[in-house]
């Protein structure tokens, strides 16, 4: 299992492009199989998460001609539905998360689907219940293969139907527009996710020849059309990335210039970092964070304690939360982190804790941050990445301490950022990657 090796208190200074949005890319890849013509993608990040459902695609027996480094053309002209039903595929989904999606396409396509646990981040119980309940109100028939740990679905012809979503989930959003595009009728859904990457998955199916109206707001409007065709996309930049470039920037940088950051994409984003204190100038669409000797955590206009908090876009991105604690801890003053999402995605505190970071777990959902106002740095050690977003926050946090970190199962950071150590490294970071 590889691991990185991190020299701590070296100051970066440069300019860095965000990636390809990974959370988009995952979405887009498994609309490919909605048509029988080209869709050629651009701008896909070369991610573990990314590259391990290509795979799959192609296991399916999608076509996939490479053009050039995120350049990709898939034509989904003669899937092998049987191989939904092999082990093979089975233990590909098992350690993909983003694979749940595939129901959608799949059965409005083909009337079946087989949908097995997914894997992903260790953050705590990820609910289906969106998913089921969309294809179960679409028409279509669940039924469970316990043997296989798995789900066969089923429907001859998807229904257009009313739906309030029990949660604005996106993966569930997009799987559930996947389906709803082909069903016979009208589909309208309420309380939908609205995040960009919904919207970038359906302006794309709009530009295959599906009828969504509403596109950017929580009511989404779906006119069921026979056939979708091909297309040409191209993928957002990855705003989870420009943020955990902005905390790099904060904590260790010397002058970081993020190119090509899609202002408009962002949403509070900036701002958020702003609240602690962090200066985030924009240039164009550029992004430029100068060196911080000190940042200072804002307090509510009636003076009561900063909390920064998760929510449905355009609310803060839970993904962002674990950047933003590690930023918080050399920042003068103290915020509030509430985590609302994932029961177990505050644990990785315990390890900053033990780097000498003033942080109190309240619950598995709420953290306490005393900042150190950079009067007392955080010290180096061991420490394994339990998932995608606390890896990078580690990674942050190891770049800024005093003396040599190490952080084993980098392959959870692998699945979310692309290359990261070799473009840290361009900055002037020094992690050497090791098995």
């Amino acid at each position: 299992m590889p691991s990185f090796i991190i020299e701590g208190g070296r100051r970066l200074q440069g300019t860095i492009t965000p990636q390809g949005a990974k959370n988009e890319a995952l979405q887009v890849l498994c609309a490919v199989l909605l048509t029988s013509e080209p869709v050629r993608i651009q701008n896909l990040p070369d991610i573990a998460d990314v590259n391990n459902l290509i795979c799959l695609l192609g296991e399916m027996g999608v076509k996939i001609t490479r053009h050039a480094t995120g350049d990709y053309t898939f034509q989904a002209d003669e899937v092998r539905v049987d191989f939904l039903h092999t082990q093979a595929y089975l233990d590909r989904c098992c350690a993909l998360r983003g694979s749940i999606m595939l129901v959608g396409p799949m059965l409005a396509r083909f009337g079946q689907a087989v949908a097995a646990r997914p894997g992903g981040d260790q953050i705590g119980r990820r609910r289906l219940d969106t998913h089921f309940q969309g294809m179960k109100m679409l028409g279509g028939n669940i039924e469970p293969d316990a043997g296989r740990d798995a789900y066969i679905i089923r429907a001859d012809r998807l229904q257009g139907t009313y739906m309030l979503l029990d949660e604005a989930s996106v993966t569930g959003t997009a799987n559930i527009v996947m389906a709803a595009v082909m069903a016979h009728g009208r589909t309208t859904i309420y309380n939908a996710a609205c995040e960009p990457y919904v919207q970038q998955l359906c302006h794309m199916l709009n530009h295959m020849g599906a009828r969504i109206a509403g596109i950017g707001s929580n009511l989404l409007t779906i006119d069921g059309v026979e056939h979708l065709g091909g297309t040409q996309h191209t993928i957002l930049p990855d705003m989870i990335e420009v943020g955990s470039f902005i905390g790099i920037g904060a904590m260790v940088g010397d002058g970081i210039l993020i190119r090509n950051v899609c202002h408009e994409q962002l949403g509070i984003i900036p701002a958020t970092f702003r609240r602690l204190g962090v200066r985030v100038e924009e240039q164009g669409d550029d992004l430029f964070v100068p060196r911080h000797e000190h940042y200072e955590i804002e307090s509510f206009i009636d003076g009561s304690f900063m909390t920064l908090a998760d929510a449905p876009w355009p609310g803060l991105t839970p993904d962002l939360l674990s950047v933003l604690l590690v930023v918080s801890t050399q920042a003068k003053g103290s915020v509030l982190i509430h985590q609302k999402m994932f029961e177990s995605r505050l644990f990785f505190v315990d390890t900053l804790i033990d780097m000498g970071a003033q942080i109190i777990l309240c619950d598995p959902h709420r953290a306490v941050v005393v900042g150190h106002d950079h009067q007392r740095k955080l010290h180096a050690r061991r420490m394994t990445s339990p998932d995608i977003r606390a890896g990078i926050a580690l990674l942050i946090a190891a770049m800024s301490a005093e003396g040599t970190s190490r952080i084993d199962n980098i392959g959870q950071i692998d699945r979310g950022y692309e290359h990261i150590e070799g473009r840290l490294n361009a900055l002037g970071a020094n992690i050497r990657r090791t098995e």
